[in-house]
Protein backbone atom coordinates (compact mmCIF):
# COMPACT_ATOMS: atom_id res chain seq x y z
CA UNK A 1 0.00 0.00 0.00
CA UNK A 2 2.09 2.90 -1.32
CA UNK A 3 -0.57 5.45 -2.19
CA UNK A 4 -0.73 8.36 0.23
CA UNK A 5 -4.38 8.94 -0.74
CA UNK A 6 -5.29 5.38 0.29
CA UNK A 7 -3.32 5.70 3.51
CA UNK A 8 -5.01 8.97 4.45
CA UNK A 9 -8.45 7.60 3.53
CA UNK A 10 -7.92 4.52 5.71
CA UNK A 11 -6.61 6.75 8.49
CA UNK A 12 -9.76 8.90 8.35
CA UNK A 13 -11.86 5.72 8.22
CA UNK A 14 -10.09 4.28 11.25
CA UNK A 15 -10.57 7.51 13.19
CA UNK A 16 -14.25 7.55 12.19
CA UNK A 17 -14.66 3.88 13.16
CA UNK A 18 -13.05 4.33 16.56
CA UNK A 19 -15.04 7.51 17.18
CA UNK A 20 -18.35 5.97 16.09
CA UNK A 21 -17.90 2.79 18.14
CA UNK A 22 -16.80 4.77 21.18
CA UNK A 23 -19.71 7.21 20.94
CA UNK A 24 -22.20 4.38 20.34
CA UNK A 25 -20.91 2.39 23.32
CA UNK A 26 -20.92 5.40 25.63
CA UNK A 27 -24.35 6.50 24.41
CA UNK A 28 -25.79 3.01 24.89
CA UNK A 29 -24.37 2.70 28.40
CA UNK A 30 -25.42 6.17 29.50
CA UNK A 31 -28.90 5.77 28.00
CA UNK A 32 -29.48 2.41 29.68
CA UNK A 33 -28.21 3.76 33.00
CA UNK A 34 -30.37 6.89 32.80
CA UNK A 35 -33.40 4.84 31.70
CA UNK A 36 -33.00 2.35 34.55
CA UNK A 37 -32.61 5.20 37.02
CA UNK A 38 -35.75 6.84 35.66
CA UNK A 39 -37.73 3.63 36.04
CA UNK A 40 -36.27 3.09 39.50
CA UNK A 41 -37.24 6.57 40.63
CA UNK A 42 -40.74 6.15 39.25
CA UNK A 43 -41.22 2.74 40.86
CA UNK A 44 -39.76 3.99 44.12
CA UNK A 45 -42.30 6.79 44.22
CA UNK A 46 -45.13 4.36 43.39
CA UNK A 47 -44.00 2.10 46.21
CA UNK A 48 -43.86 5.00 48.68
CA UNK A 49 -47.33 6.17 47.65
CA UNK A 50 -48.73 2.64 48.07
CA UNK A 51 -47.16 2.19 51.51
CA UNK A 52 -48.37 5.60 52.70
CA UNK A 53 -51.86 4.79 51.43
CA UNK A 54 -51.78 1.50 53.39
CA UNK A 55 -50.61 3.30 56.54
CA UNK A 56 -53.38 5.89 56.31
CA UNK A 57 -56.08 3.26 55.76
CA UNK A 58 -54.86 0.90 58.47
CA UNK A 59 -53.64 3.52 60.91
CA UNK A 60 -50.28 1.75 61.23
CA UNK A 61 -48.06 -1.00 59.81
CA UNK A 62 -49.89 -3.87 61.53
CA UNK A 63 -50.77 -6.64 59.12
CA UNK A 64 -48.51 -5.39 56.27
CA UNK A 65 -46.50 -8.59 56.06
CA UNK A 66 -49.64 -10.78 56.07
CA UNK A 67 -51.26 -8.56 53.44
CA UNK A 68 -48.23 -8.85 51.17
CA UNK A 69 -48.03 -12.62 51.70
CA UNK A 70 -51.68 -12.93 50.74
CA UNK A 71 -51.74 -10.51 47.82
CA UNK A 72 -48.72 -8.66 46.51
CA UNK A 73 -50.42 -7.31 43.40
CA UNK A 74 -51.38 -4.05 45.07
CA UNK A 75 -47.69 -3.04 45.14
CA UNK A 76 -45.64 -2.21 42.03
CA UNK A 77 -44.11 -5.34 40.50
CA UNK A 78 -41.08 -3.46 39.27
CA UNK A 79 -38.48 -4.47 41.82
CA UNK A 80 -38.44 -8.10 40.84
CA UNK A 81 -36.78 -9.49 37.70
CA UNK A 82 -39.11 -8.90 34.77
CA UNK A 83 -38.36 -12.24 33.15
CA UNK A 84 -40.01 -14.04 36.10
CA UNK A 85 -43.52 -15.20 35.25
CA UNK A 86 -44.56 -15.32 38.88
CA UNK A 87 -44.81 -12.46 41.34
CA UNK A 88 -42.25 -12.24 44.13
CA UNK A 89 -42.20 -10.25 47.33
CA UNK A 90 -40.90 -6.74 46.69
CA UNK A 91 -37.21 -6.26 47.46
CA UNK A 92 -37.46 -3.62 50.19
CA UNK A 93 -37.20 -3.33 53.93
CA UNK A 94 -39.70 -1.30 56.00
CA UNK A 95 -38.54 0.01 59.38
CA UNK A 96 -40.93 1.35 62.04
CA UNK A 97 -40.47 4.28 64.40
CA UNK A 98 -38.81 1.98 66.95
CA UNK A 99 -36.08 1.21 64.34
CA UNK A 100 -37.24 -2.40 64.08
CA UNK A 101 -37.95 -4.12 60.78
CA UNK A 102 -41.68 -4.25 60.07
CA UNK A 103 -41.36 -6.03 56.72
CA UNK A 104 -38.53 -7.59 54.71
CA UNK A 105 -38.28 -10.00 51.82
CA UNK A 106 -36.07 -12.07 54.16
CA UNK A 107 -38.27 -13.46 56.98
CA UNK A 108 -35.41 -13.70 59.49
CA UNK A 109 -34.94 -9.90 59.29
CA UNK A 110 -38.42 -9.03 60.64
CA UNK A 111 -38.10 -7.53 64.14
CA UNK A 112 -34.39 -6.85 63.81
CA UNK A 113 -33.08 -3.55 65.15
CA UNK A 114 -31.62 -1.30 62.45
CA UNK A 115 -28.64 0.96 63.38
CA UNK A 116 -29.17 4.69 63.16
CA UNK A 117 -26.33 5.04 60.67
CA UNK A 118 -28.11 2.86 58.16
CA UNK A 119 -31.33 4.80 58.61
CA UNK A 120 -29.56 7.97 57.48
CA UNK A 121 -29.10 6.34 54.08
CA UNK A 122 -32.75 5.25 53.82
CA UNK A 123 -35.90 7.07 52.70
CA UNK A 124 -38.04 8.61 55.45
CA UNK A 125 -41.79 8.03 55.13
CA UNK A 126 -43.81 11.02 56.30
CA UNK A 127 -47.51 11.78 56.81
CA UNK A 128 -48.53 15.36 57.56
CA UNK A 129 -44.90 16.25 58.22
CA UNK A 130 -44.35 13.46 60.75
CA UNK A 131 -42.01 10.51 60.17
CA UNK A 132 -43.81 7.17 60.32
CA UNK A 133 -40.95 4.90 59.25
CA UNK A 134 -38.08 4.34 56.92
CA UNK A 135 -37.81 2.53 53.61
CA UNK A 136 -34.68 0.65 52.51
CA UNK A 137 -34.85 -0.43 48.88
CA UNK A 138 -32.68 -3.15 47.34
CA UNK A 139 -33.36 -3.18 43.57
CA UNK A 140 -32.87 -6.50 41.82
CA UNK A 141 -30.96 -6.90 38.53
CA UNK A 142 -33.31 -5.94 35.77
CA UNK A 143 -34.06 -7.90 32.61
CA UNK A 144 -36.99 -6.70 30.55
CA UNK A 145 -39.42 -9.07 28.89
CA UNK A 146 -39.11 -8.93 25.11
CA UNK A 147 -42.74 -7.91 24.86
CA UNK A 148 -42.48 -5.12 27.42
CA UNK A 149 -42.60 -1.47 26.30
CA UNK A 150 -39.32 -0.86 28.09
CA UNK A 151 -37.54 -3.58 26.15
CA UNK A 152 -38.96 -2.33 22.85
CA UNK A 153 -37.89 1.23 23.69
CA UNK A 154 -34.31 0.19 24.49
CA UNK A 155 -34.14 -2.02 21.38
CA UNK A 156 -35.25 0.82 19.11
CA UNK A 157 -32.80 3.16 20.80
CA UNK A 158 -29.95 0.69 20.29
CA UNK A 159 -30.87 0.26 16.63
CA UNK A 160 -30.94 4.03 16.14
CA UNK A 161 -27.53 4.30 17.80
CA UNK A 162 -26.12 1.57 15.54
CA UNK A 163 -27.54 3.19 12.43
CA UNK A 164 -26.10 6.55 13.50
CA UNK A 165 -22.70 4.94 14.02
CA UNK A 166 -22.85 3.30 10.58
CA UNK A 167 -23.90 6.59 8.99
CA UNK A 168 -21.07 8.43 10.74
CA UNK A 169 -18.65 5.75 9.56
CA UNK A 170 -19.83 6.09 5.98
CA UNK A 171 -19.64 9.88 6.21
CA UNK A 172 -16.09 9.60 7.59
CA UNK A 173 -15.17 7.38 4.65
CA UNK A 174 -16.57 9.82 2.08
CA UNK A 175 -15.21 12.96 3.72
CA UNK A 176 -11.88 11.25 4.39
CA UNK A 177 -11.60 10.19 0.78
CA UNK A 178 -12.35 13.69 -0.46
CA UNK A 179 -9.92 15.28 1.98
CA UNK A 180 -7.22 12.74 1.18
CA UNK A 181 -7.64 13.36 -2.54
CA UNK A 182 -7.59 17.14 -2.00
CA UNK A 183 -4.54 17.03 0.24
CA UNK A 184 -2.56 14.77 -2.06
CA UNK A 185 -3.52 16.49 -5.31
CA UNK A 186 -0.96 19.24 -4.76
CA UNK A 187 1.64 16.63 -3.82
CA UNK A 188 0.93 14.67 -6.99
CA UNK A 189 1.25 17.81 -9.08
CA UNK A 190 4.53 18.67 -7.36
CA UNK A 191 5.81 15.14 -7.95
CA UNK A 192 4.93 15.30 -11.65
CA UNK A 193 6.49 18.75 -11.99
CA UNK A 194 9.66 17.57 -10.22
CA UNK A 195 9.95 14.65 -12.60
CA UNK A 196 9.53 16.95 -15.61
CA UNK A 197 12.16 19.34 -14.23
CA UNK A 198 14.49 16.36 -13.82
CA UNK A 199 13.94 15.71 -17.53
CA UNK A 200 15.04 19.24 -18.37
CA UNK A 201 11.73 21.15 -18.51
CA UNK A 202 12.89 24.06 -16.38
CA UNK A 203 10.66 26.88 -15.19
CA UNK A 204 7.62 24.62 -14.81
CA UNK A 205 4.95 26.07 -12.48
CA UNK A 206 2.28 24.31 -10.44
CA UNK A 207 -1.06 25.74 -9.37
CA UNK A 208 -1.20 27.10 -5.81
CA UNK A 209 -4.50 25.73 -4.50
CA UNK A 210 -4.43 26.87 -0.87
CA UNK A 211 -2.77 29.20 1.60
CA UNK A 212 -1.71 26.51 4.08
CA UNK A 213 1.57 24.59 4.30
CA UNK A 214 0.89 22.84 0.98
CA UNK A 215 0.27 26.21 -0.64
CA UNK A 216 3.54 27.54 0.77
CA UNK A 217 5.29 24.42 -0.54
CA UNK A 218 3.83 25.01 -4.02
CA UNK A 219 4.90 28.68 -3.96
CA UNK A 220 8.40 27.69 -2.84
CA UNK A 221 8.56 25.11 -5.61
CA UNK A 222 7.48 27.66 -8.22
CA UNK A 223 10.11 30.12 -6.99
CA UNK A 224 12.76 27.41 -7.04
CA UNK A 225 11.74 26.42 -10.55
CA UNK A 226 11.93 30.01 -11.79
CA UNK A 227 15.26 30.59 -10.08
CA UNK A 228 16.62 27.35 -11.50
CA UNK A 229 15.54 28.35 -14.99
CA UNK A 230 17.13 31.79 -14.63
CA UNK A 231 20.30 30.31 -13.16
CA UNK A 232 20.54 27.80 -15.97
CA UNK A 233 20.00 30.47 -18.60
CA UNK A 234 22.56 32.69 -16.88
CA UNK A 235 25.04 29.82 -16.76
CA UNK A 236 24.54 29.10 -20.43
CA UNK A 237 24.89 32.77 -21.28
CA UNK A 238 27.98 33.07 -19.10
CA UNK A 239 29.51 30.02 -20.75
CA UNK A 240 28.81 31.52 -24.17
CA UNK A 241 30.24 34.89 -23.10
CA UNK A 242 33.36 33.31 -21.63
CA UNK A 243 33.85 31.29 -24.78
CA UNK A 244 33.49 34.49 -26.80
CA UNK A 245 35.91 36.41 -24.58
CA UNK A 246 38.43 33.60 -24.80
CA UNK A 247 38.00 33.12 -28.52
CA UNK A 248 38.86 36.70 -29.46
CA UNK A 249 42.34 36.90 -27.91
CA UNK A 250 43.04 33.31 -28.80
CA UNK A 251 42.19 34.06 -32.43
CA UNK A 252 44.53 37.05 -32.42
CA UNK A 253 47.33 35.13 -30.77
CA UNK A 254 46.78 32.10 -33.04
CA UNK A 255 46.71 34.24 -36.18
CA UNK A 256 49.92 36.12 -35.36
CA UNK A 257 51.67 32.94 -34.18
CA UNK A 258 50.78 31.11 -37.41
CA UNK A 259 51.93 34.05 -39.54
CA UNK A 260 55.19 34.31 -37.62
CA UNK A 261 55.73 30.54 -37.81
CA UNK A 262 55.16 30.45 -41.58
CA UNK A 263 57.41 33.46 -42.14
CA UNK A 264 54.55 35.38 -43.68
CA UNK A 265 54.96 38.16 -41.14
CA UNK A 266 58.26 39.45 -39.79
CA UNK A 267 58.53 39.84 -36.05
CA UNK A 268 58.34 43.35 -34.65
CA UNK A 269 57.91 45.05 -31.31
CA UNK A 270 54.39 46.06 -32.26
CA UNK A 271 53.38 42.45 -32.96
CA UNK A 272 54.98 41.23 -29.76
CA UNK A 273 53.20 43.97 -27.82
CA UNK A 274 49.85 42.86 -29.28
CA UNK A 275 50.58 39.26 -28.32
CA UNK A 276 51.56 40.37 -24.82
CA UNK A 277 48.39 42.44 -24.34
CA UNK A 278 46.17 39.61 -25.56
CA UNK A 279 47.95 37.20 -23.20
CA UNK A 280 47.37 39.61 -20.31
CA UNK A 281 43.71 39.80 -21.30
CA UNK A 282 43.45 36.02 -21.09
CA UNK A 283 45.27 36.01 -17.78
CA UNK A 284 42.91 38.64 -16.31
CA UNK A 285 39.87 36.72 -17.47
CA UNK A 286 41.11 33.45 -15.98
CA UNK A 287 42.04 35.17 -12.71
CA UNK A 288 38.63 36.84 -12.48
CA UNK A 289 36.90 33.51 -13.02
CA UNK A 290 39.10 31.89 -10.39
CA UNK A 291 38.30 34.62 -7.88
CA UNK A 292 34.57 34.26 -8.45
CA UNK A 293 34.82 30.48 -8.08
CA UNK A 294 36.59 30.92 -4.74
CA UNK A 295 33.92 33.37 -3.59
CA UNK A 296 31.13 31.00 -4.61
CA UNK A 297 32.78 28.16 -2.70
CA UNK A 298 33.32 30.35 0.38
CA UNK A 299 37.08 29.90 0.10
CA UNK A 300 38.08 33.47 -0.70
CA UNK A 301 40.57 34.23 2.07
CA UNK A 302 40.99 37.70 3.51
CA UNK A 303 43.91 39.26 5.36
CA UNK A 304 42.06 41.78 7.47
CA UNK A 305 43.56 44.78 9.18
CA UNK A 306 42.19 48.02 10.61
CA UNK A 307 42.31 50.69 7.90
CA UNK A 308 41.08 54.26 8.00
CA UNK A 309 38.13 54.45 5.61
CA UNK A 310 39.41 57.70 4.07
CA UNK A 311 42.71 55.98 3.23
CA UNK A 312 40.82 53.60 0.94
CA UNK A 313 39.49 56.57 -1.04
CA UNK A 314 42.84 58.39 -1.11
CA UNK A 315 44.75 55.40 -2.44
CA UNK A 316 42.09 54.72 -5.08
CA UNK A 317 42.25 58.34 -6.20
CA UNK A 318 46.06 58.20 -6.38
CA UNK A 319 46.04 55.06 -8.51
CA UNK A 320 43.59 56.51 -11.06
CA UNK A 321 44.58 60.17 -11.07
CA UNK A 322 46.57 59.90 -14.31
CA UNK A 323 43.82 57.90 -16.05
CA UNK A 324 41.27 60.52 -15.03
CA UNK A 325 43.55 63.32 -16.30
CA UNK A 326 44.02 61.57 -19.63
CA UNK A 327 40.26 61.22 -20.05
CA UNK A 328 39.62 64.82 -19.05
CA UNK A 329 37.63 63.75 -15.97
CA UNK A 330 37.75 65.53 -12.64
CA UNK A 331 38.44 63.08 -9.78
CA UNK A 332 37.85 64.34 -6.24
CA UNK A 333 37.35 63.05 -2.68
CA UNK A 334 34.46 64.11 -0.46
CA UNK A 335 35.01 62.60 2.98
CA UNK A 336 35.84 63.90 6.48
CA UNK A 337 39.30 63.26 7.85
CA UNK A 338 37.96 61.45 10.92
CA UNK A 339 36.16 58.62 9.15
CA UNK A 340 36.14 55.50 11.35
CA UNK A 341 38.36 52.55 10.66
CA UNK A 342 37.12 49.44 8.92
CA UNK A 343 38.54 45.95 9.37
CA UNK A 344 39.25 44.88 5.77
CA UNK A 345 41.64 43.22 3.37
CA UNK A 346 43.16 46.31 1.80
CA UNK A 347 44.21 44.63 -1.44
CA UNK A 348 40.79 43.08 -2.01
CA UNK A 349 39.00 46.35 -1.23
CA UNK A 350 41.40 48.20 -3.55
CA UNK A 351 40.30 45.77 -6.28
CA UNK A 352 36.68 46.72 -5.58
CA UNK A 353 37.42 50.45 -5.81
CA UNK A 354 39.44 49.92 -9.02
CA UNK A 355 36.53 48.10 -10.68
CA UNK A 356 34.07 50.80 -9.64
CA UNK A 357 36.33 53.62 -10.88
CA UNK A 358 37.04 51.90 -14.19
CA UNK A 359 33.31 51.46 -14.64
CA UNK A 360 32.69 55.14 -13.79
CA UNK A 361 35.40 56.34 -16.22
CA UNK A 362 33.90 54.20 -18.97
CA UNK A 363 30.55 56.01 -18.88
CA UNK A 364 31.71 59.51 -17.95
CA UNK A 365 32.52 61.79 -20.89
CA UNK A 366 35.41 64.25 -21.02
CA UNK A 367 34.68 67.23 -18.81
CA UNK A 368 32.67 65.11 -16.38
CA UNK A 369 33.56 64.36 -12.82
CA UNK A 370 33.82 61.34 -10.52
CA UNK A 371 33.56 61.73 -6.74
CA UNK A 372 34.86 59.34 -4.09
CA UNK A 373 32.69 59.90 -1.04
CA UNK A 374 32.76 58.63 2.51
CA UNK A 375 30.46 59.06 5.46
CA UNK A 376 29.97 57.54 8.90
CA UNK A 377 26.46 56.24 9.60
CA UNK A 378 26.15 54.90 13.12
CA UNK A 379 28.04 51.63 13.34
CA UNK A 380 28.63 51.60 9.58
CA UNK A 381 30.77 53.42 7.07
CA UNK A 382 29.35 54.38 3.69
CA UNK A 383 31.76 54.55 0.73
CA UNK A 384 30.48 55.69 -2.66
CA UNK A 385 31.71 56.23 -6.21
CA UNK A 386 29.54 58.82 -7.96
CA UNK A 387 29.75 60.00 -11.56
CA UNK A 388 27.70 62.34 -13.74
CA UNK A 389 27.96 60.20 -16.85
CA UNK A 390 25.34 58.61 -19.06
CA UNK A 391 23.78 56.56 -16.26
CA UNK A 392 22.18 53.13 -16.46
CA UNK A 393 18.85 52.35 -18.09
CA UNK A 394 16.09 51.02 -15.81
CA UNK A 395 15.99 47.65 -17.58
CA UNK A 396 19.74 47.16 -17.08
CA UNK A 397 19.91 48.43 -13.48
CA UNK A 398 18.83 45.15 -11.78
CA UNK A 399 21.51 43.23 -13.69
CA UNK A 400 24.61 45.41 -13.33
CA UNK A 401 26.15 42.99 -10.79
CA UNK A 402 25.39 39.90 -12.89
CA UNK A 403 28.36 38.12 -14.33
CA UNK A 404 29.22 39.00 -17.91
CA UNK A 405 26.07 41.10 -18.22
CA UNK A 406 26.60 43.87 -20.74
CA UNK A 407 24.00 46.56 -20.95
CA UNK A 408 26.33 48.26 -23.42
CA UNK A 409 27.12 45.66 -26.05
CA UNK A 410 30.22 47.63 -27.07
CA UNK A 411 31.88 46.51 -23.84
CA UNK A 412 32.76 43.24 -25.53
CA UNK A 413 35.29 45.15 -27.59
CA UNK A 414 37.01 47.16 -24.88
CA UNK A 415 39.11 44.35 -23.44
CA UNK A 416 37.18 44.05 -20.19
CA UNK A 417 36.01 40.66 -18.93
CA UNK A 418 32.55 41.82 -17.89
CA UNK A 419 33.15 40.40 -14.42
CA UNK A 420 34.33 43.53 -12.60
CA UNK A 421 31.10 44.45 -10.83
CA UNK A 422 30.32 40.82 -10.02
CA UNK A 423 33.76 40.52 -8.44
CA UNK A 424 33.20 43.76 -6.51
CA UNK A 425 29.94 42.45 -5.06
CA UNK A 426 31.52 39.10 -4.09
CA UNK A 427 34.42 40.77 -2.29
CA UNK A 428 32.18 43.23 -0.43
CA UNK A 429 29.84 40.44 0.66
CA UNK A 430 32.77 38.33 1.89
CA UNK A 431 33.65 41.32 4.09
CA UNK A 432 30.12 41.21 5.51
CA UNK A 433 29.08 44.40 3.70
CA UNK A 434 26.62 45.31 0.99
CA UNK A 435 26.94 47.06 -2.35
CA UNK A 436 24.16 48.75 -4.31
CA UNK A 437 23.66 51.11 -7.21
CA UNK A 438 21.34 54.03 -7.94
CA UNK A 439 21.19 55.61 -11.36
CA UNK A 440 19.14 57.71 -13.75
CA UNK A 441 19.79 57.85 -17.48
CA UNK A 442 21.65 61.04 -18.34
CA UNK A 443 22.31 61.95 -14.71
CA UNK A 444 25.00 59.47 -13.74
CA UNK A 445 25.31 56.59 -11.29
CA UNK A 446 26.24 56.10 -7.66
CA UNK A 447 27.70 52.81 -6.38
CA UNK A 448 27.45 52.58 -2.60
CA UNK A 449 29.32 50.24 -0.25
CA UNK A 450 28.27 49.76 3.38
CA UNK A 451 30.87 48.28 5.73
CA UNK A 452 30.77 47.67 9.45
CA UNK A 453 32.94 50.10 11.33
CA UNK A 454 35.95 48.11 12.56
CA UNK A 455 37.69 47.89 15.92
CA UNK A 456 41.13 49.44 15.90
CA UNK A 457 42.28 46.62 18.17
CA UNK A 458 41.25 43.91 15.73
CA UNK A 459 43.75 41.33 14.67
CA UNK A 460 45.83 42.46 11.71
CA UNK A 461 45.67 39.03 10.10
CA UNK A 462 42.19 37.59 10.07
CA UNK A 463 41.07 35.22 7.35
Amino acid sequence: MRSLTVKLTLAFLLVGLVGSVSVAAILRYRTRTAFDQFILNREQQLLINSLLLYYQRQGGWEGLAESLQADVDWLPNLFAPAFEARRELPRFTLVGLDRRVVFSALPNQVGALIPEGRLRESLALEVDGETIGWLIITPAPREWLKTSPEYLFLRNLNQATLLSALFALGLALVVGGVLAFTLTRSLRELTEATQQIAQGKLGLQVKVRSKDELGELAESFNKMSRDLERATQARRQMTADIAHDLRSPLSVIGGYAEALSDGKLPGSSEIYDVLYQETRHLSRLVEDLRLLSLADAGELSLTRQPVAARLILERAAARHAIAAQQRGISLRIEAPQDLPEVNIDMERMAQVMDNLLINAFRYTPAGGEVALMGKAEGAQVRLAVQDNGSGISPQDLPHVFDRLYRGDKARAQNGESGLGLAIARSIVEVHGGTISVASEPGKGSTFTILLQAGDSKASPNQS
